[in-house]
């Protein structure tokens, strides 16, 4: 319960050594650096893009890491057709440096490619892989095919090692990368080919939506257990048959022995997206949540785990736990209450629209981290999906992605006190 959630160590406040270059960002926030990977039917595509996940560098204060997602792609008007302008695309982590007058430079990029050093593309998995049912098309509509190390990147931890564990909204998949970006392992749901070692996650979540996998990832104090959270609610056992439309899942894995658990997220809104998650203790937990509007909801939860039920059932199931003969999706949160069922509880402790000075702004927000190790100050990043956008319509083709201010969508870095009582 969080009356019980007393950390003074977490509370302590922060002097602005300890929050470093960070300290120098502006209330208004700071752009991050971008070029132009392309320019197509006169829409510059900037690179960018990094705003899918973003993780602070456990060994440098003035550092961090930001990731973009399966690359430049946009709605067909096709039924299950997804544009991918630039389909060769490599998803990629930046390594960036906050300066001490507030400006923040790219030092690195990581490209992700196979133990083989064959490029990782951000292009669909086939069936048995991940594969979501999309339909990879190009500019004039040609389809372009499938790559089975294919990645939609979404979440993001960096280990004390230098490697990194990044979830996807694919199978969902987690893959573990070396510092280079080589890919070394990838987990998947049970099932799944895809699958390259031991571990596992459950067989349900390959459930998931298309293109609302397992959007946030984190990774407990002990370093052994990654926690993951859904997007937004499974269909399970089908689109058609979810009754309960702001039921999501939160689901940890132990690294050494494979075993998970499953809990419940009740979103405020059906049809709003979990888009990260970030570990204060092995029981508490920061969400964003939001919706996909300008000048939204964008909010910041603290989640406690402590009285939730482990929803796993059978982790080689398709459809997981039943109550009633029914899955979880199909059963409304009464029926949950008295089948001895509790979500996760939660509280609002940022609103991004009320408390960025003069206004958030962007439709999206899916990557935070703390900026200091007494945990005072969070950064957030928003995703400007490369700054383009589908012209709508029912016509194929993108276009400039402009904000309400008719400022062209970047990638935007901002600071925020948070307590976390």
């Amino acid at each position: 319960m969080f009356a019980r959630y007393l950390l003074p160590s977490l509370l302590t406040l922060a002097c602005s050594s300890a929050m470093a270059g960070f300290s120098h960002i502006p209330a208004e926030g700071t752009a991050l650096p971008f070029s132009v990977l392309t320019t197509i039917d006169n829409v510059p595509i900037h690179h960018g893009g990094y705003g899918s996940a973003a993780a602070a560098n456990p060994k440098n204060e003035n550092r961090f890491y930001a990731m973009t997602d399966r690359g430049p792609n946009a709605d067909s008007p096709n039924k299950n057709e997804k544009i991918f302008p630039t389909p060769d695309y490599q998803p990629t982590i930046g390594y960036f440096e906050v300066k001490n007058d507030g400006s923040i430079v790219l030092i690195k990029e990581i490209k992700f490619h196979t133990a083989e050093g064959k490029p990782i593309t951000g292009l669909p998995n086939s069936k048995g892989y991940g594969s979501t049912g999309e339909i990879a098309v190009d500019m004039k509509g040609n389809k372009v095919g499938t790559d089975d190390n294919g990645i939609d990147s979404e979440g993001l931890v960096v280990m004390d090692d230098g490697s990194f564990w990044v979830s996807d909204e694919y199978g969902p998949h987690i893959a573990h990368f070396d510092a280079e970006g080589k890919q070394l392992e990838r987990i998947s749901p049970l099932g799944m080919k895809s699958n390259t070692g031991k571990l596992a996650l459950p067989a349900v979540l390959a459930k998931r939506r298309a293109n609302r996998g397992m959007e946030g990832l984190t990774i407990l104090p002990d370093g052994k257990t990654l926690v993951g959270i859904m997007q937004s609610t499974l269909f399970n056992p089908s689109k058609d048959e979810v009754k309960n439309k702001t039921l999501t899942r939160i689901v940890t894995l132990n690294l050494e022995t494979g075993a998970s658990q499953q809990y419940l997220y009740q979103q405020d809104k059906a049809d709003y997206a979990n888009s990260e998650i970030l570990a204060i203790d092995d029981k508490h937990f920061l969400v964003d949540e939001r919706d996909s509007e300008f000048d939204g909801s964008k909010k910041v939860y603290l989640v406690d785990i402590s009285e939730a039920t482990d929803v796993s059932g059978d982790v080689a199931s398709e459809t997981g736990l039943l109550v009633d003969g029914k899955t979880l999706e199909q059963t409304e949160w009464d029926a949950l209450e008295k089948a001895g069922i509790k979500p996760a509880q939660k509280k609002e402790l940022l609103s991004l629209t009320k408390d960025v000075k003069g206004g958030y702004g962007h439709d999206k927000f899916e990557g935070m981290f703390f900026t200091d190790k007494s945990r005072t100050h969070l950064a957030v990043i928003n995703d400007d999906d490369f700054a383009i956008a589908p012209v709508g319509d029912k016509k194929a083709g993108i276009k400039i992605k402009t904000l309400p201010n008719q400022k062209v969508d970047s990638n935007m870095l901002y600071v925020l006190p948070i307590s976390l009582k």
